[in-house]
């Protein structure tokens, strides 16, 4: 499968990719708002990949139920938010297809066809379901749970994505999705595209507590966070335990707040990383210029987002969700002939 991988493998200034992906699929599900670690890992990339290939953005509702069934409102509620986040991060709603995962439903036509032609160990063996149940519990070990990899691999699919954007981690997954179209094109003839990995290096963003920021740990900084929000949780944030006074020598490398300069404020990175060693930087000033350089990077990111609201982005996953419709149909035209349902 490595031959078959296309390394996300940027020049310095972030403008090369090795091969242009023709049309990527990528999405999240709806869990509400996003934090910086989304924005640096995730939604950056999107839009530079947006800017050179053919993009659909899904807002996954439905494999939001796989986890989140008993709370239906929530996963409502939680889309816009995220779509939001998106918006101010540069998503562009008329160069993407922004598409809600429901509002199409040849993905759960192809999934309920796929379905009949993936033997049930296929989804046993999928590296994370059996660790996701452990970490969740029992009740969420549904039909619809174990047949979720499948459900990823049909919104891939079924708008005939050439290209994913992964981290290395996700390799398994994507590798199922290949199974499968290749055992679809074996038993009805090439219909279906095999879509291919874009390795992406999603970086560990820290978050306040010095974990890897995740909104379960509750220790994120928010797009939608306002400048004095964002500020007091840099104040929060933990440093070098043994830098105790200011004149103390630090060890940067193990600082959270000095692995955020580096997003925010790289051209200050070596003066910081010499100052904080030599003891001539306390972590009071240190987090200070963080945090206003960190709101200065996230100012336009914040002021595209306020230009959204609420009815702006139903009338775009609308009139996303319209165009995703078209190009689905195209490709469930194909896999009805293909599977003798239809002669049309």
């Amino acid at each position: 499968m490595e031959n078959d991988t296309i390394e996300d493998a940027r020049a310095p200034d972030g403008d090369r990719l090795e091969r242009v992906p023709k049309r990527v699929m990528s999405g999240n599900r709806p869990t509400g708002r996003l934090h910086l670690g989304h924005l640096l890992g995730v939604l950056e990339n999107w839009v530079r990949l947006s800017e050179r290939s053919e993009t659909f953005f899904e807002v996954a509702d439905l494999h939001a139920f796989t986890t989140g069934f008993a709370d239906p409102q929530a996963i409502r509620d939680a889309r816009d938010d995220m779509v939001l986040d998106w918006l101010g991060a540069g998503i562009d709603p008329e160069r993407s297809i922004v598409f809600l995962q429901s509002a199409v439903p040849q993905i759960s036509e192809l999934h309920t066809l796929l379905s009949m032609i993936v033997p049930v160990s296929w989804l046993q063996r999928v590296p994370t379901y059996k660790d996701q149940i452990e970490e969740l519990g029992p009740e969420i070990a549904t039909y619809g749970f174990l047949g979720y990899p499948l459900l990823q691999l049909c919104d891939i699919a079924v708008f005939g994505g050439d290209t994913v954007p992964v981290g290395r981690d996700q390799l398994s997954h994507l590798e199922f999705g290949r199974e499968v179209v290749r055992r679809f094109n074996h038993l009805y003839g090439p219909t279906l595209i095999e879509p291919q990995p874009l390795l992406s290096a999603f970086p560990a963003v820290p978050g306040t507590d010095g974990r890897k920021m995740s909104k379960s740990l509750h220790n994120t900084i928010d797009i939608a966070d306002d400048e004095a929000t964002t500020t007091k949780k840099v104040r929060s944030y933990i440093t070098d335990p043994l830098k105790i006074r200011r004149n103390d020598p630090g060890r940067p490398e193990i600082c959270p707040v000095f692995a955020l300069h580096h997003y925010s404020n790289a051209a200050r990175v070596p003066e910081i990383r010499e100052a904080c060693a030599a003891g001539a930087l306390g972590c009071v000033d240190c987090k200070s210029e963080l945090a206003e350089t960190l709101n200065a990077y996230l100012r336009p990111v914040r002021a595209r987002r306020a230009a959204f609201d609420r009815s702006r982005v139903n009338a775009i996953l609308q009139a996303g969700s319209e165009r995703a419709r078209a190009v689905a149909e195209t490709t469930m035209r194909a896999v009805r002939r293909a599977m003798r349902l239809t002669d049309t």
